[in-house]
């Protein structure tokens, strides 16, 4: 079996796996684009973190989370981390920092 490496191979994998929703981060909360839900921070469950360097670029570093809600809609959220991490609440924070 191959390793996965990339942000890009990630994302297809968890795809595979039922994680097919894209989240965006609202200030103190988590959006689905796809039907305009916005979640609570207990409205969700973090499954999977993976943290990903740029090489060359610290812009390049960013977290994916796979991530559950509570309607059985799962999904991916990309945040980049260190000088371009998003902004968000603290409780949003420590949910997805835990």
């Amino acid at each position: 079996m191959s390793q996965i490496n990339t942000l890009s191979e990630r994302i297809e994998q968890l795809r595979k796996e039922g994680y097919t929703t894209d989240f965006n981060l609202e200030d103190e909360k988590i959006s689905n684009n796809t039907n305009s839900i916005i979640y609570d921070v207990d409205e969700l469950d973090i499954d999977k973190v993976y943290r990903f360097e740029g090489t060359s670029n610290p812009d390049d570093n960013c977290i994916l989370y796979a991530i559950s809600a509570n309607n059985n809609i799962k999904g991916v959220l990309v945040d980049g981390y260190g000088v371009s991490g998003g902004q968000t609440s603290v409780a949003l924070a420590k949910k997805l920092h835990r």
